[in-house]
């Protein structure tokens, strides 16, 4: 992580390798399309932004416009799928060596097509000394920002953005990187940037913040003490020497006092009772790497301590921490959580930010694109175009842990529309949607890491298939397979890179650089397909179920629910199945299903509640399109209204994997409509609502979802939530806790999990809930 904000200088990567890693387009990528820049440049690093529009290829569908009597030609599609391009605004932001500065303007300079303004906003203490090259080399206006402001709205814009930006850190840990779920109101918090001083800055609104306090005693003061000491003149080597130091060696501690008689104070004796305390009374020689150490620990802990009782005084236990002496060296986050946590007695917590080096950057931009009002957005951080956090062990010399030569890179893609909390979490601040924690978890990691490699081939067929009149298909998807392929080397080594490593974010990962190399839908054609197949069998399913008691129906719409739920590409065991064998169908399906009492089963509990009054409104979120929607959701959604229960189906605002899309959820529920009275009724008396997620993920983040879905919740009082699938009821939201009754079903289509969960291969969850009183 980058200094930011601070007017340092000299270079702390001189001796460093000075090759670049990457071809520049690959860095400055979409330069062309460019339409704003903002820099910010510190001491060492320079973090330049800009924003782009980014034209990609969508899968739209469309209704024939047919009436349900045209079902009966087996030729007919239910809708036509047309790829549209489509552009949407992206955020760059990347991360190099001062070094570089002149020739990645000159760079810009040849490659920058039009800009929408003759400005570019500038901030950190290198913006005064690079003006004149900046404004000679890009033709642009250099409109210098103020450092604190840039600072704060970056740090805003994260926090807000990216769910997992904050991490506490734990030295003994492997990974050493421990995520903190984002507070729903990131207000208010303290932000103590250590640079060559300290500043430490109250927020509490978007706009309003207020600097507290500080001191002279920072960044600056370790690197000039440790120059003085130890002849040392560049700061990351500063660093490493006290990463190998000895503090005990030049400190006295509260034992080489006390003695033993220590204890009766309530204290230990390991403590620093004072800093190069035994320099005064002896007379030997210290090492560097102690004196480094001790020096360390001293600033360290006054920050600590200042931090902290400013947290007091002002009642804050968000206390975030950021500037060029923290950088992502462990040694220095090491000593200041050692701090917090002492002084505090764990009350207070230190924080640390995932791009805390592009905060300023970031900030700056946000200046210069207020008339655009970007906040008005939810933005969404880009995988395969962003390198993620790299580990930076301490036994590691500075040439071998600051990456030289390779460029950090941050992308964000605007969302189209707000993202808000599901009204309905009990408690938004500790909802984690994913229930396992792969960056903790060694052999569930390396299990889903390999399943996720071999099943790459697979995926790269299908795109290529997907679209069989594009001459460069073939070409488009190699480069997809390698992206992805070294994304997950990456996320062998570092688990931590985009944060918490989780099943939902390698799914999200494939499906960005899928996006990436324009495989937009590469399952639209399937899903297509199947739901021509499953729309043509529903009037004789509704049938079949109409003609049972009303028991032994409610028993067989939940088994529909959980047979379609079988049919997903997404699972290889269910992908062998349907290649291998086309005629495999719902009946099929039922039968695979693993036998009653289920894995987790509290049917009985679900069956003895239908027997009360209808629930008010049905919130369901929907998995897979064909079978799974038409012959097992619609009819279940059907039960409902006749029960007289209102509902909202919601479904991917985009595709990923076979999952059903809004767009085509649509046209389904239409063609349904134009077959059965219940379902046509309850769409014209907006009795059954279809909604979008805001999602494009086979999983689901109920944190993150569809500003209008969340309105319309609250507007219906919605009080029961139906979650289907192994996606959006297992890998995340098995644990989700609900102001409201729940239903969580799935069927185990990996034989890993299953054994895992103590079941086999199409083992059921069928998981009721009613919170407590």
């Amino acid at each position: 992580m980058a200094e930011c904000g601070v007017s340092g200088s000299g270079s702390s990567g001189d001796s460093l390798d000075k090759s670049i890693t990457l071809p520049p387009d690959e860095i400055f990528r979409n330069l062309e399309n460019a339409k704003r820049f903002a820099i910010d440049i510190g001491g060492s690093l320079t973090k330049l932004a800009y924003y782009s529009t980014v034209q990609h290829k969508v899968a739209k569908v469309r209704s024939f416009d047919h009436s349900g009597k045209d079902m009966e030609h087996d030729h007919e599609p239910p809708y036509e799928i047309s790829v549209q391009e489509e552009i949407t605004a992206r955020l760059h932001f990347i991360k190099f060596e001062n070094t570089y500065i002149e020739a990645c303007l000159d760079f810009i300079k040849d490659h920058l097509v039009n800009t929408e303004t003759k400005v570019i906003q500038a901030t950190g203490g290198g913006a005064y000394k690079f003006k004149d090259l900046i404004e000679e080399k890009l033709r642009l206006k250099v409109d210098k920002e103020d450092v604190m402001t840039c600072l704060i709205k970056g740090c805003n814009f994260v926090l807000r953005n990216i769910p997992q930006e904050a991490f506490i850190y734990q030295k003994d840990s492997d990974p050493e990187f421990r995520f903190q779920t984002n507070h729903p109101n990131i207000f208010p918090y303290l932000l103590v940037n250590i640079g060559s001083g300290v500043s430490i800055v109250k927020v509490e609104t978007e706009d309003r913040f207020e600097w507290v306090g500080g001191s002279s005693i920072g960044g600056g003061t370790f690197w000039g003490l440790g120059a003085l000491l130890t002849k040392t003149k560049k700061f990351d080597e500063l660093l490493h020497l006290a990463s190998k130091g000895q503090h005990t060696n030049v400190d006295m501690l509260v034992q080489d006092i006390y003695g033993g008689a220590h204890q009766t104070l309530g204290l230990s004796g390991n403590l620093i009772a004072s800093s190069f305390g035994k320099s005064a009374t002896t007379d030997q020689e210290f090492s560097k790497e102690d004196m480094a150490k001790s020096l360390l620990h001293m600033i360290s802990n006054d920050i600590g301590q200042l931090a902290c009782l400013h947290a007091r005084l002002h009642k804050l236990n968000r206390v975030y921490f950021g500037g060029f002496f923290i950088r992502g060296h462990p040694v220095t986050m090491r000593t200041i959580t050692y701090s917090i946590n002492f002084f505090s007695k764990g009350e207070v917590q230190a924080l640390f930010l995932r791009h805390e080096g592009y905060l300023g950057a970031i900030g700056a931009f946000l200046r210069g694109a207020e008339q655009d009002n970007p906040n008005q957005y939810s933005w969404g951080e880009n995988y395969a175009g962003s390198s993620g956090l790299m580990s930076t062990a301490p036994e590691l010399g500075p040439t071998q842990r600051a990456r030289s030569g390779t460029f950090d890179l941050l992308e964000m893609d605007r969302l189209e529309r707000p993202l808000v909390n599901l009204p309905l979490l009990l408690d938004p601040s500790s909802y984690v949607p994913d229930t396992v924690d792969l960056t903790d978890d060694a052999p569930a990691r390396k299990y889903w890491l390999t399943c996720f490699e071999e099943a790459l081939d697979g995926v790269v067929k299908r795109a290529v298939a997907s679209q069989p009149d594009s001459a460069d298909a073939a070409e488009r998807a190699e480069k997809f397979r390698q992206k992805y392929w070294d994304k997950l080397q990456t996320l062998r080594q570092q688990p931590f890179a985009y944060g918490t490593l989780t099943v939902r974010s390698l799914l999200d990962t494939r499906e960005h650089c899928l996006n990436e190399f324009n495989f937009p839908d590469p399952y639209s054609k399937v899903k297509q397909k199947e739901n021509g197949i499953a729309l043509k069998c529903f009037p004789k399913t509704v049938h079949s179920l109409d003609s049972l008691g009303w028991e032994e129906r409610q028993l067989a719409l939940v088994k529909g629910l959980l047979a379609g739920n079988v049919f997903d590409w997404g699972a290889k065991a269910v992908s062998d199945v349907l290649e291998s064998d086309p005629q495999f169908g719902f009946e099929e399906a039922k039968r695979k299903l693993q036998e009653r009492p289920w894995l987790v089963d509290t049917y009985s509990k679900w069956l003895q509640r239908l027997k009360g009054p209808p629930h008010k409104c049905a919130l369901i979120f929907a998995d897979n399109s064909g079978i799974d929607i038409i012959l097992g959701v619609f009819p279940f959604v059907r039960e409902l209204l006749l029960r007289g229960t209102e509902v909202i189906l919601a479904c991917n605002s985009g595709p990923a994997l076979n999952d059903v899309t809004y767009s085509e959820a649509l046209i389904v529920a239409e063609r349904i409509a134009a077959m059965d009275p219940v379902v046509h009724s309850a769409l014209r008396g907006e009795r059954l609502l279809l909604v979008q997620t805001g999602s494009s993920s086979p999983c689901l983040d109920l944190s993150r979802l569809d500003k209008g879905l969340a309105v319309l919740v609250r507007e219906r009082g919605a009080d029961l939530v139906v979650i289907e699938g192994m996606g959006r009821a297992v890998h995340t939201n098995y644990h989700a806790a609900l102001r409201c009754e729940s239903l969580k079903l799935a069927v185990i289509k990996n034989a890993w999990l299953a054994e895992r969960l103590g079941g086999r291969l199409f083992s059921v969850i069928f998981k009721y809930e009613v919170p407590a009183e």
